[in-house]
């Protein structure tokens, strides 16, 4: 496997995404991502991108749950 194809199946794996929801989320064919990273298909330059900002807004969206959490129970 080449190192593109790993690195995107790394941030694949590090946002909790499989190949085919990552084609239902961006709304690229399936068969397209299943194809990226092989010597005619490249990687488009903005996937390390969007995938890196989606990793980040799930974080944050759990450390906003969990101060909510910590705030409401304070408040009780």
């Amino acid at each position: 496997m080449n190192e593109d194809k790993k690195h995107f199946n790394e941030l694949l794996h590090g946002a909790g995404l499989n190949k085919k929801r990552f084609a239902e989320l961006t709304g690229v064919a399936y068969g397209t991502i299943a194809n990226w990273g092989s010597e005619n298909k490249p990687i488009p330059s903005w996937v390390e991108s969007w995938l890196t900002l989606y990793i980040e807004t799930k974080e944050c969206g759990e450390l906003k749950a969990l101060i909510k959490n910590v705030v409401c129970k304070e408040n009780e």
